[in-house]
């Protein structure tokens, strides 16, 4: 049978010998071949026929794409079986930051609220832009759909179903390539379980967008050398998906994926046919990513022109590069001691220990960020083979070491000039921090090469090593010992290093034994080589990638945040806050220095928390404030000119009535004086006051004042300015509104509240302004008895209503999508 190219008729690379696909079954289609089972985008030769692989039987070698997923499956569930049992659950980030908006999302769609706006944190926050609140992530959205409870199991299940269809998309990559199930599996096995995909597991968005990577690598393959335009639709899905990820992985991610299509063009003797072969197909894909991604990448893109970060400076940015000695992890699997539960006992890049040894500067990376181990195989083959061997520049895998390369220039940050060029010359690279980020896609892509390594050891065409070769792969080793005890003894202790270097040397060895020993199974059957290096890659992984203090932790830790706990503190302030509530009243809280996971705590309790946790903050929010990213650390909880103390008229404001700290309140703010707060309890986890000054929610004011709120935000509030009765306005209200003189005080009162919509009813004999303190963004809007009203930027960073005499109801709604379209088309009009 033979097709043509380019009529997106299902196709397989035929790989030349049999032992090179032993997963073909009869029902695989056809799929495009090239002579001599070289891939043609980088053997410089056009393929020559289309056909079906013969039948054969596993007898001969081969075996289903069904069984190697099975395979894949079952080692998978193996090493995911911790956090899958549920006896262990992901912490840090995981908790603290992405479960409480999918907790909060799936309440709301329970209730048939809006999610696309939160008032429980920041004093109002635009979930819609936010990137790291999985709104946008298919996944999670059924999730939350049909389960309200969420379990941290169920949320835990879905971050490894990421990384299993990640895997899948490598193993369907390379039944495409043609090459051995075994080497898949590794592969396979090494994206999910190695580097940062376990050390980083609680990076929910950061796996998602590393779990869309292989899956578009594999559509794109099949768009480029088919010139198929379904093809191309169905990457550009998987690429829009990517995209929606808006972190430094998808960017990182979407350039390698930019550079696969470069490779193919460039790869053969005629790259402009190879060009406008291809460019349908590809601007189909293109044109689907875009309609994917359009909207969520619209929204950030829109809110980080108003955030506090609307880019990082390089100085910033690079302090979190990966250190050149964290590269003694894919060797080591914990060598600087980065997963023991004792902070004190990491002495690795940026550690006080370090610094006084060898010296050096800022570190500003977590102690996990530096672990990427996936492996004893995967050192083992990319070392001897790839590198000493030179199969790493293999045509069919060159253009994976070029990117595995550039991604760790990329990652190594300021450790070399690179990373400057990078910075300066590469769209996006300027809006993220951190450049060790690209840990993820450089473990992806080792995953592949050693997987590809495999695939050459076993089909036979590994070349024996020489003398020469054979001394470099006994001295790289060596020297690795070497330098591991020598950074050891000079900054702690020999000790310390004992296990590290015991564990890596068994299992290294281990590794050479099972690649000789599969080597010989090949020739009796390819599926016992599979199930050997697989089984071998599981133990592995299972053993030196268990759970850790920053990938599980037992899920009592996390009580907390389950809806119906029976926390003591959460119920003190449940019990006050429904005592305090009154027609005008939403009283807030403020959680700080508890624990990691609490300052998004109030998106699933349902409370009102002034702070939060987030990098990414409203400017206007963090100009008044100055709160770091997290309320997490006492030493994060700073006081800014206009929020002084808690004793101040900006608390006030906030309706800030009940505050939960986790040592005596003196020590977070020095100012207060006896009798600013009232002591409530001491619980286990907090000691909690109450601020009886704290303002309403919503007030009628009858006298206003124009105000510089850059004077405002760097002085402080103005001490002859009473909040109770007056409200400072950035620019005069439309409506006349009488003078406070003469004016008959009124009042308001809140009828509704939800996420997106609040209802005010005003009694204004003299007229006045309407004072809603939520924090002003420029998407929401305001009606007064229907008529659309301008929504005020009060006091800094509330919203106001200029409100004609008579009784009156007030309508505000949150319009997202409108609203940024409006912005989109007046900046494009403007523009051109």
């Amino acid at each position: 049978m033979e097709t043509k190219p380019g009529d997106g008729s299902p196709a397989r690379l035929r790989s030349g010998p049999q032992s090179l696909a032993p997963w073909v079954d009869d029902s695989t289609p056809a799929m495009p071949v090239l002579r001599g089972g070289t891939a043609p985008w980088l053997g410089g030769v056009e393929p020559a026929t289309w056909e079906r692989p013969a039948r054969t039987d596993t007898a001969a070698g081969q075996y289903p794409l069904t069984l190697t997923v099975s395979l894949f499956a079952l080692a998978f569930l193996l090493v995911a079986w911790p956090w899958l049992s549920g006896r262990v659950t992901i912490p840090w980030d995981a908790k603290s930051q992405f479960l409480p908006p999918l907790q909060f999302l799936a309440r709301s769609l329970a209730i048939g609220q809006s999610p696309l706006w939160a008032s429980n944190i920041f004093g109002g926050w635009p979930l819609v832009s936010d990137p790291q609140s999985l709104l946008f992530s298919p996944l999670h959205f059924v999730l939350a759909y049909f389960d309200r409870t969420l379990s941290f199991r169920a949320v835990d299940s879905l971050t490894f179903v990421y990384l299993l269809l990640g895997g899948v998309g490598i193993i369907l990559y390379f039944r495409d390539r043609g090459w051995h199930a075994a080497g898949a599996l590794v592969a396979a096995l090494a994206f999910a379980f190695g580097g940062s995909a376990n050390a980083r597991l609680q990076h929910t968005c950061q796996i998602i967008s590393l779990a869309y990577f292989p899956l578009t690598l594999w559509m794109l393959h099949r768009t480029l050398e088919r010139s198929s335009w379904r093809f191309g639709a169905i990457a550009g899905l998987f690429g829009g998906l990517l995209a929606i990820g808006r972190d430094q992985v998808a960017l990182i991610s979407l350039y390698t994926l930019a550079g696969f299509v470069a490779a193919y063009w460039v790869g053969g003797d005629d790259w402009r046919k190879r060009m406008y072969a291809t460019a349908k197909p590809l601007a189909v894909g293109g044109a689907v990513g875009m309609l994917v991604a359009a909207v969520p990448v619209a929204m950030t893109a829109l809110f980080a022109m108003r955030s506090n970060r609307p880019e990082i400076g390089f100085m910033f940015a690079a302090q979190g590069s990966l250190h050149p000695a964290d590269l003694l992890t894919f060797a080591f699997t914990d060598p600087f001691r980065a997963m023991q539960t004792a902070d004190s006992a990491y002495w690795g890049p940026g550690t006080a220990p370090w610094k006084a040894a060898l010296g050096g500067g800022e570190v500003g990376l977590a102690k996990n960020m530096g672990l990427i181990y996936a492996g004893a195989l995967l050192p083992v083959v990319v070392v001897s083979f790839g590198i000493i061997r030179g199969l790493a520049w293999s045509r069919e895998i060159r253009f994976f070491s070029i990117a595995a390369g550039a991604v760790l220039l990329y990652a190594l940050g300021w450790h070399t000039p690179a990373f400057r060029a990078m910075y300066e010359l590469m769209p996006g690279v300027m809006l993220y921090r951190r450049p060790a980020d690209a840990t993820f896609v450089l473990g992806a892509l080792l995953a592949i090469i050693a997987g590809y390594l495999v695939h050459r050891w076993l089909d036979g065409s590994v070349s024996p090593a020489g003398r020469v070769q054979r001394t470099i792969e006994l001295t790289i080793p060596a020297a690795l010992v070497v330098l591991a005890l020598w950074l050891a003894h000079k900054i702690v202790s020999l000790n310390v290093m004992i296990m590290p270097m015991v564990t890596a040397l068994v299992f290294a060895g281990a590794s050479i034994a099972v690649l000789l020993f599969a080597r010989r199974l090949q020739a009796l059957s390819p599926l016992a080589a599979a199930l050997l290096l697989t089984a071998f890659m599981a133990a592995d992984l299972s053993w030196n990638n268990a759970p850790h203090v920053s990938t599980g932790r037992a899920p009592k830790t996390f009580d907390a945040l389950r809806p119906g706990t029976k926390n003591e503190t959460l119920a003190i302030l449940r019990s006050k806050l429904a005592a305090t509530a009154a027609p005008d009243r939403r009283d807030r809280v403020e959680l700080t220095g508890i624990a990691y996971h609490w300052p998004n705590l109030c998106l699933i309790q349902g409370c009102d928390h002034v702070f939060g946790h987030n990098p990414l903050r409203l400017k206007w929010f963090y100009d008044a404030t100055r709160v770091g990213d997290t309320v997490a650390y006492m030493d994060h909880r700073r006081f800014s000119p206009l929020f002084p103390s808690y004793r101040s008229a900006f608390a006030d404001l906030f309706g800030l009535r009940f505050i939960a700290v986790g040592a005596p309140i003196e020590k977070v703010d020095g100012s207060l004086q006896p009798g600013d707060l009232a002591f409530i309890a001491r619980t286990k986890d907090a000691y909690v006051y109450e601020n009886t000054r704290a303002l309403p929610r919503v007030m009628l004011m009858t006298d206003w004042r124009i105000a510089d709120f850059d004077r405002l935000l760097a002085e402080g509030w103005p001490p002859d300015v009473d909040p109770r009765h007056t409200v400072l306005l950035k620019t005069a209200p439309g409506t006349p509104v009488p003078s406070a003189a003469g004016a008959v005080p009124g009042s308001a009162r809140l009828t509704r509240y939800t996420n997106t919509e609040v209802d005010v009813d005003v009694d204004a004999p003299s007229g006045g302004i309407l004072l809603l303190n939520d924090v002003w963004h420029p998407w929401w809007r305001a009606t007064v008895d229907g008529r659309a009203r301008k929504i005020l930027r009060a006091n800094g960073i509330f919203r106001a209503v200029a409100i004609p005499p008579g009784r009156h109801v007030v309508r505000f709604r949150f319009h997202p999508f409108a609203e940024a379209l409006a912005e989109l088309t007046g900046k494009f009009v403007h523009t051109h």
